[in-house]
């Protein structure tokens, strides 16, 4: 199961915080630097992948002339990252790396004068002059300062720090100061990984260039989250040009209503008054990544009309703050806009689309209402940055991880200027990727990937890999993954098949709708369909089929059904019982959607959803399973897959399970990723290779 904040770039950031440790001070050590390894018969294995430099948070210079940006390497032995942070200048030269240390400088940002550096480390803020020397310590906050955000002028800053949100024992009987008893009343009592005790508040400081002073919490006194649990960040919260107001998305619930509930409003921040207005009062949906316009005057977001379902279309909305008119720039669009950013004389508003499993670079215009592509490829792009007559995007591919691109914003033409890990790609013999076009069985048309092995001989025989996308929602796109990646996978010898059934985000939303309530229908038919298709070709061996969250749902359902088109399956984190899930994942609004409602609601649609589950099929399996989960996975709980395993074994069916203690929803921790991928080719190697 996804959240509509599952954005490319998580994994690389989410991985270097959970594997580093803070503090602004020097420590001893030796700092870890760029791989300098050698690619072995131009193969890519895990330990290669996680060699490469995890780019990202590209920050242009106030001049723009130059561009700050952080990387993130990987020591495996030491089962850690850390990240370092460089400047190039905006065509790609003058590269220099102006941090080493054996702690990550993370979230850095420009100074108004473009002369220092204020960047974050150990939850502690600190500044820099831009060689990266003069270190001085700026300030700290409470249990230490996640994100921050200058404001236009430099004189304050808005950042984010963790409040305590519930008792414990010790806070109502001081004599109980050992008792460790969660006491719980109410839902969302855990959240992703972790049991809900403190809650992220967005506060504003005085910043005079050298310390912080003045600070106040924008919710004072409110239990509401801001940024939104579980991946919002800063890019839910905007600047007024003039620095007196702050636009913030938040979901002013709490407790069960919090577990049902999608209805995020955007709100008006009065710095002088404190206090704050609605302005989206009466939409349901998600709203999100408010921007101010460059002359204050309006402000474009994110929103989604239907309450409950987080996958609703993403549509591109700016608002007149003088009359409150809001229009819908993307309502003759039929594809989702993401993470919007305005030009710099407020004219139109640039954003990233999704369409046919490419995500690109769009422009909208609201004063003639169009919409026109920047820039589109065999690539994704990120979010961009106006650079005079360039655009500064990240992008990335199935077979390149995260790099810097400059893109010419009138022919949309682009180039790599940072070129990270050519030192390692260049080493490599990546696969051929090849689109096609598929007819389901209700002759629809479905878009498919496959991804060859390297050195593809059509005269041979190659295993195959059957990809099942998580979300359900969501796209498979041009992304990279250091946790699924199908280079990686074709790397091995194998075959990577990946298409876009029901229930993805790239097509249209009726092509998204269609999955809501028939999790056993006309996607399981369309993964059936791909598998047909790629049989056909002689050059086609065994398959098998994995996939996580979602993905492991199909993986189960499908070994229930398949009679005998699959030879192996790989779960992870999937769900097996519906109707246990239902009553133990945390947000509640994603299944009574996408379910037709809880277990005990007598309506078809529910009915048929749980009368369904995998584990009413579990008596049909008979292919080899194998079963992996991380413990702290409280989206989809690990007793879903000990059930899964369970059952595999009490009927005789090949299977074994690996089970991560420290790990969620997600392989994250280098040598974990590298065992989990040692184990996951294994299994497949045993039983699809001849």
């Amino acid at each position: 199961m996804k959240s509509k904040l599952l954005i490319m770039l998580i994994s690389s950031a989410v991985l270097t915080s959970a594997c580093t440790s803070g503090g602004g001070d020097k420590e001893e050590g030796t700092p870890i630097s760029r791989s300098t390894i050698t690619v072995q018969d131009g193969i890519m294995t895990p330990e290669v992948m996680h060699s490469m430099g995890k780019l990202s948070d590209p920050q242009l210079s106030p001049d723009g002339k130059e561009i700050l940006y952080g990387v993130s390497f990987t020591d495996i032995a030491q089962n850690k990252n850390n990240r370092e942070l460089f400047i190039m200048n905006l065509d790609g030269s003058g590269k220099r790396q102006i941090t080493s240390t054996v702690k990550s400088e993370n979230n850095a940002r420009w100074t108004k004068d473009g002369n220092e550096i204020l960047f974050l480390q150990g939850g502690e803020l600190w500044k820099m002059d831009k060689e990266g020397n003069n270190r001085i310590k700026v300030g700290e906050y409470g249990n230490g300062i996640n994100e921050f955000k200058l404001s236009p002028a430099g004189d304050k800053i808005l950042f984010v720090s963790n409040i305590k949100s519930i008792d414990k024992a010790v806070d109502i009987w001081p004599d109980l100061d050992k008792a460790s008893g969660r006491m719980i009343n109410n839902l969302m009592y855990r959240h992703w990984d972790h049991f809900v005790e403190e809650i992220p508040h967005s506060f504003v400081a005085d910043y005079d260039g050298n310390t912080l002073s003045n600070v106040f919490d924008i919710l004072e006194g409110e239990p509401y989250e801001l940024p939104t649990l579980p991946f919002g960040g800063l890019e839910q919260l905007s600047w007024s040009p003039d620095g007196k107001q702050i636009l913030y998305s938040c979901r002013k619930v709490t407790g069960k209503e919090y577990a049902y509930s999608t209805n995020t409003d955007i709100y008006l921040f009065d710095i002088e008054s404190k206090t704050s207005k609605n302005l989206t009062d009466g939409m349901l949906g998600y709203d999100n990544e408010p921007v101010f316009s460059p002359d204050g005057k309006s402000f474009a977001w994110i929103s989604m009309e239907r309450p409950g379902f987080e996958a609703d279309k993403h549509r591109l909305f700016v608002m007149d703050l003088q009359t409150g008119e809001k229009r819908d720039l993307t309502a003759n669009y039929k594809y989702n806009a993401e993470s919007p950013v305005w030009n710099e004389d407020g004219t139109g508003i640039y954003f990233n689309s999704c369409v046919n499993a490419l995500t690109g670079i769009y422009f909208a215009e609201p004063a003639n209402n169009t919409i026109t592509k920047i820039a589109e490829d065999q690539v994704d792009f990120g979010g961009v940055i106006p650079a005079g007559d360039k655009l500064v995007a990240m992008y990335r591919s199935m077979s390149m991880p995260n790099e810097i691109a400059l893109v010419d914003r009138t022919t949309g033409a682009f180039e790599n200027i940072s070129k990270e890990n050519e030192h390692l790609l260049s080493q490599i013999a990546m696969g051929n990727i090849e689109q096609r076009w598929i007819k389901t069985v209700d002759n629809k048309d479905m878009h498919m990937w496959v991804v060859y092995p390297p050195g593809f001989d059509a005269s041979k025989k190659y295993p195959v890999i059957l990809f099942c996308l998580g979300g359900p929602q969501g796209t498979l796109s041009q992304g990279w993954s250091y946790r699924w990646n199908f280079q990686l996978m074709a790397q091995q010898g194998y075959i990577v098949i990946l298409p876009n059934r029901r229930g993805t985000t790239a097509f249209g939303q009726e092509w998204t709708d269609q999955i809501s309530g028939d999790y056993i229908g006309l996607n399981m038919q369309d993964y059936l369909s791909a598998v047909k298709e790629i049989k056909k070709e002689s050059y086609a061996g065994k398959v098998g089929a994995s996939g996580a969250s979602y993905g492991g749902y199909s993986i189960f359902y499908l070994a229930g059904i398949h009679k005998g088109v699959f030879d192996a399956f790989v779960a992870h984190a999937g769900i097996f019982n519906q109707t246990h899930m239902y009553m133990t994942t945390e947000e509640l609004f994603f299944p009574h959607w996408d379910n037709g409602g809880a277990p005990w609601d007598n309506n078809p649609v529910a009915n048929r959803h749980y009368n369904n589950s995998p584990h009413t099929l579990v008596k049909n399996w008979k292919t080899p399973i194998l079963v992996t989960h991380g413990e702290l996975d409280y989206r989809v709980p690990v007793d879903q897959g000990m059930a899964a395993f369970n059952a595999a074994q009490a009927l005789g069916v090949p299977s074994e399970m690996l089970l991560f203690p420290d790990e969620n929803h997600w392989i994250l921790k280098p040598q974990n990723s590298i065992q989990w991928n040692r184990v996951y080719f294994r299994w497949f190697d045993k039983w699809l290779k001849e």
